[in-house]
């Protein structure tokens, strides 16, 4: 492993900046190799886009790889019309992309000189309907299916883009909602199966796609998928980062400083290790000293961690969940989160409180709580022990205590 390294520009990360996952990696280009289509199953901000990244660079002399964002998308003609313009960059590719668009491209030609991968996009999707994007996407697979070498197509988001095709504005699945989102999956399904020998699917996401096609009682089509789960870095792991981060940057961490940070944290996300690396650098940086006692740790993780600069990051939490449980189970989510993070620990006791109390609005409180639990579990928000549920993360605990329990009472409190 390193013994140096240097802090990297943006979330995404590969090649030198990439640190560890080496086990990972190696399973799982053995199961690309092997045909299979994969989902990546972690907790928010475990670094599912990096592997992704560092997959392009490790496969690229052996495979095709085409990273397609589907965060905007909402739909079955978007989604074909993101995988088009990504395509349509390999020089390989771009003709015969052309070619299934035929007079649409012809119109994007003779209207611009100078045409950029906004534009592609823009009239892409205008051109783009529910009466024939199935066809294009056939069209399009059979195109990738044919190429000189293997394809991976790697789908990010695709679980926003489908909570988006589910679910109206005040995040309610709808039965329109639900035909076109089965249709769109199903779709995607019968044609990953079909050219399963020359292209391979991987599917990631900021929210987790199991528990929304739960939702919708859809989990059927993605069953040609196979879980691949991301774990957090263990604490030697993170340590390592740590270390060779400062020996990188010029930081002389003092006795005890890399454990404090990895305390800290709770539950080392490389994403979160990273940051509270940016801070505390930033930090020396700003006061002319570089050296880092356990002290100034705490110091650093309590002021910019928790302060405004980490609530930007760490709002994304919140906002995520929101998505994924709707407006009504999303406040008793809230509030079952807050009195976890106050309390330290969501109790049976506290779990039945909290059914008492929702019983009017939730409808089935007991069946809706089953189900949320299930979503903060799969989601890295809490994890079960022997007192009842607490947070897999000390950062995000830390965070929802500062933000929630200001006036917060326990639920066994209320009414007293």
């Amino acid at each position: 492993m390193r013994d140096r390294l240097k802090q990297a520009v943006g979330n995404v990360v590969s090649g030198e900046a990439f640190w560890d996952r080496e086990k990972d990696m190696e399973l799982l280009i053995e199961k690309i190799d092997g045909g299979a289509n994969i989902l990546l199953v972690a907790q928010r901000r475990i670094g599912k886009t990096s592997v992704l990244a560092e997959l392009q660079e490790r496969l690229g002399d052996r495979y095709i790889c085409l990273f397609v964002d589907l965060q905007a998308a909402r739909s079955g003609p978007e989604a074909i019309a993101d995988l088009s313009v990504v395509i349509h960059k390999h020089k390989s590719l771009c003709e015969k992309i052309r070619e299934v668009f035929g007079n649409i491209w012809e119109k994007l030609t003779e209207s611009v000189e100078t045409i950029n991968a906004g534009e592609i996009g823009v009239t892409l999707r205008a051109g783009l309907t529910e009466g024939n994007w199935r066809g294009k996407g056939d069209q399009i697979f059979n195109i990738l299916a044919n190429c000189e070498k293997p394809v991976v197509l790697m789908f990010d988001e695709l679980p926003i883009m489908v909570n988006f095709m589910l679910k109206d504005e005040d995040f309610k699945i709808t039965p329109e909602r639900r035909k076109q989102t089965d249709e769109f999956l199903s779709w995607l399904r019968k044609t990953t199966i079909e050219h399963r020998k020359n292209v391979r699917t991987i599917v990631s996401g900021s929210i987790g796609l199991e528990p929304i096609l739960r939702q919708a009682r859809l989990s059927a089509t993605v069953n040609h998928l196979e879980a691949f789960e991301l774990r957090a870095w263990d604490e030697d792991t993170a340590k390592g980062c740590i270390r060779a981060l400062a020996r990188g940057n010029d930081v002389t961490l003092e006795e005890g400083a890399a454990e404090e940070m990895v305390k800290m944290l709770g539950c080392c996300s490389p994403q979160h290790v990273t940051m509270l690396f940016s801070h505390i650098y930033g930090a020396c940086k700003r006061r002319g000293d570089m050296s880092c006692s356990v002290e100034y740790v705490a110091e650093v993780f309590e002021k910019q961690m928790l302060g405004v600069r980490g609530h930007a990051e760490l709002t994304h939490y919140e906002e995520r969940l929101e998505m994924v449980l709707g407006k009504e189970m999303f406040t008793m989510a809230l509030d079952m989160l807050t009195e976890a993070a106050v309390v330290g620990c969501l109790t049976q006791e506290a779990i039945k409180g909290f059914q008492k109390e929702y019983a009017s609005d939730a409808g089935d409180t007991v069946e809706a709580q089953k189900e949320m639990l299930w979503v903060l579990q799969h989601d890295g928000y809490l994890e079960e022990s022997a007192e009842g549920y607490k947070f897999v993360s000390g950062l995000l605990q830390k965070w929802w205590k500062n933000r929630h329990g200001g006036n917060f009472v326990s639920v066994l409190e209320r009414g007293k």
